[in-house]
């Protein structure tokens, strides 16, 4: 999965945050913040969003692998309170704008679950808070062994407004791990249908890009149909009305001061 250090026609840096690449049918997001664990900034989170929509657009490939670089898959949102950026939005924290900001992060992590091509996840060490989200949202997790998923938002009075974590694992096993916020390994994960397969940690890569061609070979009209019709049926069940309640219901809690989450933060 590893490109030519020096740059190829194949890979493209949408910034030096995200990377896009293509191998055969196969585009590959990689993302770049391995200092941070790729905690999502809003830039990045921007860039990421963006090699989303570059994957959609190439006609080139039938299928999306999503990987990261560094010891870890993502570890949720940056709250580290950096500066913001020149013509980076700004959200408050009233009530209002904590719903704004929550809802822009939903869309953005929707957008993997709503692609028109399947994603692939390819993830190693932590996959938490968003980024649990974002694994979950995938069409495909291949998890490394080495790989530990979880929801420890709410210990910090901040439960995830995304709460996709039910419709993929089931109720009773999703309202542990929302309601402890405890982290499980992939092992676990897999017993739980939160992955669909784990591989030694050294394999990730060419097991994930050796799976990714295995679906390639499937006609890209195919796969889209199959990835759509899916959807539609959990859209049908209430989907995305549910995972937009739950932003609603959560998003106040974000503009509380909490004894807990003032002592975190």
């Amino acid at each position: 999965m590893a490109a030519d250090p020096e740059g190829s026609e194949s890979r493209r840096a949408l910034s030096e945050l995200v990377l896009y690449e293509t191998d055969a049918q196969v585009g590959i997001i990689t993302v770049n913040r391995p200092d941070k664990l790729n905690a999502i900034s809003p830039r990045l989170m921007h860039a990421w969003w963006d090699a989303l929509r570059t994957a959609e657009a190439d006609e080139s490939t039938s299928v999306v692998v999503l990987r990261s670089e560094g010891r870890s898959f993502c570890v949720g949102f940056d709250i580290s309170g950096a500066e913001p950026e020149p013509g980076q939005k700004v959200y408050g924290h009233d009530a209002l704008s904590r719903h704004a900001m929550l809802a822009e992060g939903l869309e953005f992590m929707l957008a993997h679950w709503y692609l028109r091509k399947p994603v692939i996840a390819s993830v190693q060490g932590h996959a938490v808070g968003g980024g649990c989200e974002i694994a979950l949202l995938c069409d495909i997790t291949i998890a490394a062994a080495d790989a530990v998923f979880g929801e420890p938002e709410v210990r910090f009075s901040d439960p995830g407004p995304g709460l996709i974590m039910p419709w993929i694992i089931g109720y009773k096993r999703a309202r542990e791990l929302h309601y402890l916020g405890d982290l499980i390994d992939a092992p676990t994960a897999l017993e739980l249908g939160m992955v669909n397969r784990v591989v030694p940690t050294e394999e990730l890569r060419t097991e994930t890009l050796a799976y990714a061609h295995r679906m390639a070979l499937i006609a890209p009209e195919a796969l889209a149909a199959a990835k759509l019709g899916i959807n539609r049926g959990a859209d049908a069940a209430g989907f995305r009305s549910a995972i937009h309640a739950g932003l609603d219901v959560v998003a106040p809690v974000y503009a509380a001061e909490t004894g807990v989450g003032k002592e975190f933060r």
